[in-house]
């Protein structure tokens, strides 16, 4: 299998300045998205530069680092791994050549046919150095290039052999190239900002840059940046439909971006509230799991009208546990992020919001958490609806037999957890919170149907990898 991710992206050109500085605060804006290893490349007069290590952006991007890292164009990545490995060659942006040019290449996605795509390379003799879908886009453009020699029609053509859901910013000359997956599965958001354009995972990252958002890339658009501006764009083929991540909006972008343009803070916050009007609890306090319930919480502490608390305290130099790649040390890692303050709990009914649940392993800490505080009942209220299938598009949801709520309900599920009851918000009412159509939404880790064909899964509108 590929190394699968769900990263961030970062992508700067800019006019008479250098791009590593730009980089840099974006992908610190997006650490949220992937805190095993980060990497930048910038380009200067057809010279490329890059580094990349792991570790959180600060402690790989010294500032001797960053003055080496020259150039007015670059891009950059963040990894969150999903299969465990935290290898320094699994770190992005990758190099290669395209005929006798260096670029570098990062993405944020997967590949649902990686094999065949893999094949197909092998059989027209490109050696394949890893076992990633990153090097494999990267190697399908190298092979259209090598044809065309015309760069952006390589990546349309290749883009109609990759399936899956994938970002995309490529590194060429003092070019910076980004693209989406025909169905916009992963963000991806184009601004301005200081002398110059810029395109980033998230919006947050744009403004934090100090620049501003001008759109998302829509689905299937590439964009060519070059001397501090759009030189263009283009489309690859696709149906039309869409299918943006659910996942988005429900955690991992932060609350302050825009995505698709719907806020995530409001979308969580309506969460919360079609909670409280859909799955109500007697209780003395509304308490979110922090960070990324909060939002919701306040949501259902405004419908419900119970007091809303701050009864968990996050230390904040832990990284987010949800992506944290290896299962024991999600669960060591919860006590150290978490501390109940027993002053507020101790014989209090508590409704614990929290934003989803995955394996119910974190969850299962913070209840035994809160009762060990003194709370007398816990309620959970989930602001998503179970998660039921696999991921096969950049979240580490693998397989059925590790997520909870596979073959359990509500009432099992809350007997795994030690809670009195648990409650999810539905699809619909998950659905009208975001804001977007259903149909625009890829909902296949909670219906077991997914956008495009997965081998062995059943698909909802795609047609056949064959036809695609």
């Amino acid at each position: 299998m590929p190394a699968r991710e769900f990263c961030a992206i970062v992508g700067v050109s800019l006019q008479g300045k250098g791009a590593a500085p730009y980089v840099f605060r974006g992908l610190r804006a997006l650490q949220h998205r992937g805190q095993e290893a980060t990497g930048m490349a910038t380009s200067s007069h057809g010279t490329l530069h890059h580094r990349k290590g792991t570790g959180l952006v600060h402690e790989v991007f010294t500032q001797d680092i960053l003055d080496s890292l020259r150039g007015s164009a670059g891009i950059g990545h963040n990894r969150y791994p999903t299969t465990g490995t935290t290898d320094l060659e699994n770190a992005q942006p990758i190099v290669f050549k395209l005929k006798t040019e260096e670029a570098a290449l990062a993405a944020n996605g997967d590949l649902v046919n990686f094999e065949r795509v893999r094949h197909r390379l092998q059989a027209q003799g490109v050696d394949l150095l890893g076992n990633a879908d990153t090097e494999t886009m990267a190697q399908m453009i190298g092979l259209e290039y090598g044809r065309t020699r015309d760069l952006e029609a390589a990546i349309r053509r290749a883009a109609t052999e990759l399936v899956g859901g994938y970002s995309v910013v490529m590194l060429v000359g003092n070019r910076v190239l980004a693209f989406r997956d025909p169905l916009g599965m992963r963000p991806l958001v184009y601004g301005t900002i200081d002398g110059g354009v810029a395109v980033a995972s998230e919006s947050v990252a744009l403004e934090l840059m100090g620049g501003k958002v001008v759109r998302d890339v829509l689905p299937g658009e590439v964009l060519v940046l070059e001397k501090g501006q759009l030189a263009r764009t283009s489309r690859i083929p696709g149906s039309g439909h869409r299918a943006h991540c659910m996942f988005e909006w429900v955690y991992f972008s932060r609350p302050d971006s825009i995505v698709e343009g719907q806020s995530v803070y409001d979308a969580r916050h309506r969460i919360g509230l079609r909670l409280a009007k859909d799955s109500p609890a007697e209780a003395d306090l509304v308490v979110p799991v922090p960070d990324s319930a909060r939002p919701q919480a306040l949501g259902f502490a405004e419908g419900s009208g119970i007091p809303y608390a701050e009864a968990l305290i996050k230390n904040r130099f832990v990284e987010r546990t949800f992506i944290i790649p290896d299962q024991k040390r999600r669960e060591l890692e919860v006590r150290v992020k978490l501390h109940p303050i027993p002053g507020l709990l101790r014989g209090k009914r508590v409704v614990l919001v929290d934003d989803s649940i995955v394996r119910g392993t974190t969850l299962h800490e913070i209840v035994q958490m809160v009762r060990s505080a003194g709370a007398t009942q816990v309620d959970v209220r989930i602001g998503c609806p179970p998660i039921i299938a696999p991921c096969y598009f950049g979240i580490d949801m693998k397989e059925r037999k590790d997520l909870i709520a596979f073959e359990r309900n509500e009432e099992q599920v809350a007997d795994e957890i030690g809670a009195n009851t648990v409650r999810y918000l539905s699809i619909p009412g998950l659905v009208e919170s975001i804001g977007r159509p259903g149909d625009d939404l890829c909902l296949g880790c909670l219906t077991g149907r997914y956008p495009v064909e997965v081998p062995e899964e059943r698909h909802r509108f795609q047609k056949s990898l064959a036809e695609y």
